[in-house]
């Protein structure tokens, strides 16, 4: 699948925030973030910001990282 669940989850492991701490900033199911991380389902241009945001409120650093790499073609 994508890159977007790539990236997600190499952010997610480098700044050691767990799949459930972002779905519950997002206000989903942790399974979500789950099968986007596990490259099953990517998620929507719409949910890609909205992942943006959701990690600026969990860490700053970690979307700053997660739009570097998506945006600029690595992960």
């Amino acid at each position: 699948m994508g890159k977007a669940g790539r990236v997600l989850g190499q952010v997610l492991e480098d700044y050691g925030i767990s799949q459930t701490k972002l779905a519950n900033e997002l206000g989903i199911g942790r399974s979500n973030v789950y099968r986007w991380v596990n490259e099953v389902r990517d998620p929507n241009s719409e949910t890609v910001l909205e992942i943006i945001k959701a990690l600026e409120g969990i860490s700053p650093e970690a979307a700053s990282q997660f739009k570097r790499l998506y945006m600029d073609g690595e992960g």
